[in-house]
């Protein structure tokens, strides 16, 4: 049975230009692509078409311009947060792997910067098979979601880090992510989530990325594409997906402002000793050794601390010039 599609969107011009493989594709403009993907966020694409959509850009890859596009639609789609009176720009974590092997530590750089006073929102998912999450940790500390966008403000008053499920923040977002679990292939979106802005104001982003093509392209993008007015960007290669530094070796982080590139943290060498960690990556053995390092009881790895160091600084300048 076919569903009823309210206002049908035609997408098959679209189709013929990014579905010819990966040499004989052809980019669309940034306002094509806005405009596409705003019709699939609103539902008004078969779902053949959007299959086909999907899995055309997978093997295509985005352009820097139809990155900008689906971004400039994907930010649209949903109302932005309002950033609180703070000495800093929020800190924006998106948090959308979790850890499969290595303890995930995303709650502990959350929790440090929380401490220092620099308002931390952290979006994602709330649980993926095989995988550690950090709402599921931060649960464990008892730091529960947030399923009301009208009180993040008042949250950060307590000195938390607070999570908001991306089902809450932005739905129309988290029905393209949940394709992957129907095609079985991540889609443009898994991109977006991580380096969209939520707030109305400017703010530092944490953004990461995994396969070496994403670099050149985000590079590119927060380099020429990214309005600068929304705020900053820390670009980082991402352990096992996240948006946290490495504890055992810390990797290089770009930070990008006024549309500039520059080298905050370098990639350090392999070491020999690794630091203490967590003894297991389940969400319990995590979150309790999360809480002994804050309060010190457990050393906190230096490429976190340094990380936190950097985001505390960068936040603080970005509320200064605002």
């Amino acid at each position: 049975m076919t569903k009823d599609i309210p206002d049908t969107f035609r997408a098959a011009p679209f189709i013929r230009e990014i579905g010819r493989g990966k040499k004989g594709a052809r980019d669309l403009s940034r306002d094509d692509a806005r405009t596409l993907y705003a019709a699939m966020l609103e539902d008004r694409v078969s779902d053949l078409e959007l299959g086909a959509l999907l899995i055309g850009m997978r093997i295509k890859g985005e352009s820097v311009n139809e990155i900008g596009g689906f971004l400039d639609a994907a930010e649209a789609s949903f109302a932005p947060l309002q950033a609180p009176s703070s000495g800093y720009a929020p800190v924006v974590i998106p948090s959308y792997n979790g850890s499969r092997q290595m303890p995930n530590l995303t709650p502990l750089l959350a929790c440090l910067l929380a401490r220092e006073g620099v308002p931390v929102f952290i979006h994602g998912v709330l649980t993926d098979p095989g995988r550690v999450t950090t709402a599921e940790i931060l649960a464990e500390m008892g730091v529960a979601p947030v399923h009301d966008p009208a009180v993040v403000s008042a949250e950060f008053a307590r000195q938390l880090p607070v999570f908001m499920p991306i089902a809450v923040l932005a739905p129309q977002l988290h029905r393209l992510l949940a394709l992957r679990h129907v095609l079985g292939l991540r889609n443009s979106t898994h991109t977006l989530v991580k380096i969209m802005q939520p707030f109305a104001q400017p703010a530092l982003r944490l953004v990461s990325y995994t396969h070496p093509e994403y670099l050149a392209m985000l590079t590119e993008y927060f380099s020429t594409g990214a309005p600068a007015a929304r705020g900053d960007v820390f670009l980082m290669r991402g352990t096992e997906g996240e948006t946290v530094a490495n504890a055992k070796r810390a990797q290089a982080v770009t930070w990008f402002h006024d549309n500039q590139a520059q080298v905050l943290i370098e990639k350090q060498a392999p070491v020999d000793e690794s630091p203490p960690l967590p003894e297991a990556s389940d969400a319990k053995t995590t979150a309790e050794w999360v809480l002994q390092a804050l309060e010190g009881q457990q050393p906190v790895p230096e490429p976190i601390a340094e990380q936190v160091r950097q985001c505390v600084q960068v936040a603080r300048q970005m509320r200064e010039r605002t």
